[in-house]
Formats: C-alpha cells, structure tokens, sequence
C-alpha cells in the first residue's frame, strides 16, 4: 500500500522514458569498445601480472595492439589469433609481447572460427570460476546466516591492506554488515589497476586483485567467528571500471560501486569512454551476483537537496535501465540517495521521509543504498550523532537495505575504531526499537510529505521525457545533472574508444548474459 499516493502514470512514463534514454545509448556502446573494456577481456582470459617495470601485462598487450591499429578487433580476436599460431597461452602471449619477442598484430591472420573456439574455451573455465563464486557466498550465508536490513555498510580507509584488515575484522565483531574498502585518494584517474598488495595509498587502499584476495579472506575468517556472512564493496568506478569488476568476481567481492554517470560528472571522465565501460562491468557484475550501488548522493553535494531532489530519482530509473540492458536483476540494484538537507531546514526530517518512503515506493525490489549526512556536518560531533540518528530513523522507518553509517567525526577525520562503534551502537539502537515503525503509521493525505515526494515526481518525470527527446549526452553536457556540465569530446580517456571492426567479439558478454544466474 502506498503511503504517499503516488500517481502510476507518472511512474509509468518515468520509466518509459529513461528505457528510451537507455536504448539510445545502448546503440551506441553495441557499436564501440575502450582501452579498458579490452584489458578487461585479457585479465578474464587469464592475463595478470607485471613487465620489468611493473607495468600490468594487460596494458603491456592492449598497448601493443593498439600500437598495430588493431583495437577495432578486440583482444580476443588478437590473442585467438596468437594463440592458434603459436599454441601458447594467454599469458605466455602476453609475456612474450612484454618481452618484444612478437608483435601480436603482425602475426598471420588465422581461422576466424578457430579463433573463437581457442578464445570461448578458455571463456568458459573463467565463467565457470565466477559461477563457482556466486554459488559459494550463496552457500556461506545459508549456513552462517546474514545481518537484517538495512544492512549495517561501514568503511575503512588506512591506505595499508593490512591494517585494513585490522579495522575490517574489528568492525565486523563491532556488528558491521558490509566492509567498504575506499580506494586510494585519484584511482579512478588511474588508466591501469595497481598489482600486489599495496601499503601506500591516501585517504584509501589501492583497489588491486590481492588486496580483494586478502580481505576477502579476512572477512571469511571473521565471519565464521561471529556466525554470520560479511559482505565486501570496492568501487568500480573510473578508467579501469569494468577491470576491477572482473577482478571482484574473480575474488567473490559482493558489492560494487557501479553508476553509469558518476564518472563522468565527478571525475570528468570522457562520457563516450564511461558509457561503454559501464556496460561490460555492469555484465560481469550481474553474472556474478553482485550488489551494485549507484552514486545519485553525490548529486545533492554539488546542488541543492531539496532543488535538485527529482535529478535524484532521475537517475534512479536511468540506472535502473542501464542495470536491466547489461541483466543485472532488480534485486542486485542498490540504487543510491542521500540524507542530505540543510538541518536548519524547518520540517526537512519530514522531506527526507518522504523522499526515501518514495525510493521505497517506485523501486520495491531494489536493495538501495541510502547514504549519511556529508555536506553539512561541521565537526560538533554530538550535533552530528543526531543527525546521524535521524537519518538511521528514517532508514528503518521506509525500509532502505544498505545503510552506509554515517559518522560523528565526519569533516574532523577518517574514523577511528571508537568512532565506528558509536555509529554502528547508534545504528543498532534505532533499528531495534523502531524496527516495525514504517508498518504502523500512515501518511496524512495531501499533507507536506505527500505533496513533497508528489512534486519531486512530477519533476523527475518532466526532466526525463525531456531527457527522452534531447538525448543524454545533451542533457549531461547542459549541466542538469548535480550543476555539473561535461561535454561529449571533453573529459579524460575519449582517445581509448573505438569502433569496432567486422571481427570483433567479446566472449564473455554472450557467456555472462545468457548463463546460469
């Protein structure tokens, strides 16, 4: 029943229109690939490691290719091809064109249904692992069990793996559900993953293969002591979004950030090149059953929450058609939104009621991810443990399932372990007492939190149809997403697209798209 009476018909168009925004864009990524969507075929087909001066051998061979004018193919038609001719595997290829002993787009031209069959082959053992995966977590948390919604999300940030998984394994016994690792201060700048465990990063840890290796086995290990699965995020997001996505798969990562626009708007990275890559990522992600989160929050720190709430939902249904296009299911659709009024604003609790009960609403199977009060948290830490206790009210309140705790020294420090405590105890506190509140009241009819979740749709749907009829690179490029204009040849990384050539294929987007789920 909803709470709010919100019109369907609007909800109807909304979505109408953002599946046509989605299918306009989708011509465009079926027609081209990147730099990082062929890296990311090299690492699935078993590429890894380093050269003689630590530069990734997926680089080392796409570098190579590229270098021979022959992106337009895609990796597997070039390492099929090697492969055939040489009788080498993957990694050996690459290690050989790391070492200047062949040149891999100057070999002979081979069968090209050799070639696919050499390539699925090896596609098939990989896809198999992500499977083997996704039926092991199944497996962990029907014997050990799982926190309740919403979902207790926490970060850690040393810049050390190994003191991350200090921090992690402490937050889990504290009743964390999800550990967020945050990546090292201009990763996603970055147009290559890091390798090896890392020690150095800033603000964050280097999102690298091992360190997902090694907290993933932390997280085990604690798991098995509290009774219960702890989940693992890291963001693939940036240059190298659908590289780390695989190697969260490979490793059994469960949640990734993944927006289609966050790139773009927030790092200015070439909207044609963000695009594509978050097709395949968002491919691998689903197969793989991870959660994805969307980065809508970010909005409301470079615009007005209460101006800019419809670009919110906006996004919401944008996402959730780029989400439905690469098969990710509703249920692994932690779409994003934020806590994030001015908290001088006279009845704001009731707007942000109003406006998570409509999420709720629009998006009742999706697992959101509902994010804490950031911009106006001023370092009084005892004003921000209330507001962090409102926003954790409203979450339990209108059902959210991924509540990224806010915490009481947010704008003073990266949290200490004390400081996670107060926020987990503050959490647990609220959604224990009011755990069954959202089914006991009702909404006034035509009062402020109706009327306010009304208009925001009317708005969100408004902007959409004209998003519809303009398209969505002209919309990002007039600034109506979060005040921030991009434009389509601008940002960092267009020189990595590439239209694909006759002999293109990826493997692994047939294999992910139509496999066991």
């Amino acid at each position: 029943m909803s709470k709010l009476n919100l019109d369907q018909k609007l909800i109807d168009s909304s979505r109408n229109a953002a599946q046509t925004i989605a299918e306009d864009i989708q011509n465009f990524i079926d027609k081209h690939t990147t730099t990082t969507t062929e890296r990311t075929v090299a690492r699935l087909l078993g590429i890894d490691g380093v050269d003689e001066i630590d530069k990734p051998l997926p680089n080392v061979l796409i570098d190579n290719i590229i270098e021979g004018g022959g992106l337009e193919q895609g990796a597997a038609y070039w390492i099929g091809n090697a492969m055939v001719h040489t009788g080498d595997s993957p990694q050996v290829i690459a290690e050989k064109v790391a070492r200047g002993e062949i040149d891999i787009t100057r070999l002979p031209a081979g069968n090209i249904e050799e070639i696919e069959e050499k390539i699925n082959e090896i596609a098939k053992e990989t896809v198999d692992k992500i499977q083997a995966n996704k039926n092991k977590r199944d497996e962990l948390i029907s014997t050990l069990g799982e926190g309740k919604q919403p979902y207790i999300y926490v970060i850690v940030a040393t810049g050390n793996i190994y003191e991350d998984i200090v921090q992690a394994q402490a937050a889990a016994r504290q009743g964390a559900d999800v550990i967020a690792v945050i990546r090292t201060t201009g990763q996603s700048l970055l147009d290559y993953v890091p390798y090896g465990a890392t020690t150095e990063g800033f603000g964050g840890t280097y999102a690298t293969q091992e360190n997902f290796k090694l907290m993933r086995a932390a997280l085990d290990e604690v798991g098995e002591e509290v009774g219960r699965y702890i989940r693992l995020c890291n963001y693939c997001s940036g240059l190298c979004m659908p590289e780390i996505a695989a190697m969260g798969a490979l490793e059994r990562l469960d949640m990734m950030l993944n927006d289609a626009l966050y790139g773009i708007l927030f790092r200015d990275i070439n909207m044609q090149r963000t695009l594509v890559d978050q097709y395949f990522s968002r491919v691998i992600n689903g197969f793989a059953g991870i959660i994805i989160n969307t980065g809508e929050d970010n909005y409301l720190t470079t615009d007005d929450a209460v101006e800019a709430a419809h670009t919110v939902l906006a996004s919401q249904f944008i996402n959730e058609q780029f989400a439905l296009k690469a098969g990710i299911p509703e249920e692994q659709m932690g779409l994003g939104h934020a806590f994030e009024m001015d908290p001088s604003l006279e009845n704001g609790f009731l707007y942000e009621l109003a406006q998570a009960q409509m999420a709720r609403e629009i998006f009742p199977n999706a697992p959101l991810k509902y994010m804490p009060p950031t911009k106006f948290m001023t370092g009084n830490i005892f004003k921000g443990h209330i507001q962090n206790a409102l926003f954790n009210l409203v979450a339990v309140t209108t059902g959210q399932s991924i509540q990224l705790l806010g915490m009481l020294t947010e704008a003073i420090h990266t949290p200490h372990l004390q400081d996670r405590y107060l926020s987990i105890e503050n959490a647990q506190y609220i959604f224990n007492n009011a755990r069954d509140l959202g089914e006991e009241i009702t909404f006034k009819e035509d009062g402020i939190m109706q009327k306010r979740a009304q208009k925001v749709l009317e708005d969100a749907e408004k902007l959409l149809n004209q998003i519809a009829d303009e398209g969505l690179f002209q919309t990002i490029e007039q600034g109506k997403f979060g005040g921030v204009k991009r434009q389509r040849t601008g940002g960092k990384g267009l020189d990595g697209v590439a239209q694909k050539g006759q002999n293109y294929f990826n493997p692994f987007i047939p294999l992910m798209l139509g496999g066991t789920r």
